[in-house]
C-alpha cells in the first residue's frame, strides 16, 4: 500500500525527490504518512481537499482487497 501511495504521489509533483512515505502498524491498521515539498502541498491536497481524499479513498479499498485497514495522513512540510 506504500507503493500505491508513492505511484500517486510521484505522478502528481514537480519534485519526485522530496516524496516520503512512512509507515506505522498499529495492531491490523496500517498509518500512512505523506511528505512532501511546500510548493508540492497544494498539488497533493487539491482544490476543498479533493485529491487527497481521492487519495485515501483509493488506499482504504486497496486495504480492503488484503483485508486490513489503513489510512492517510498529509503531514505538513519542514
Amino acid at each position: 500500500m506504500k507503493e500505491l501511495v508513492e505511484y500517486i504521489a510521484l505522478s502528481l509533483v514537480d519534485d519526485p525527490s522530496q516524496v516520503v512515505v512512512t509507515q506505522n502498524r498499529e495492531g491490523g491498521r496500517e498509518n500512512l504518512e505523506l511528505h512532501v515539498a511546500k510548493e508540492d502541498m497544494g498539488r497533493v491536497i487539491g482544490k476543498g481537499g479533493r485529491v487527497a481524499n481521492a487519495m485515501r479513498i483509493l488506499l482504504r479499498v486497496a486495504a480492503a482487497r488484503e483485508g486490513k485497514q489503513a489510512s492517510l495522513d498529509v503531514a505538513e512540510p519542514r
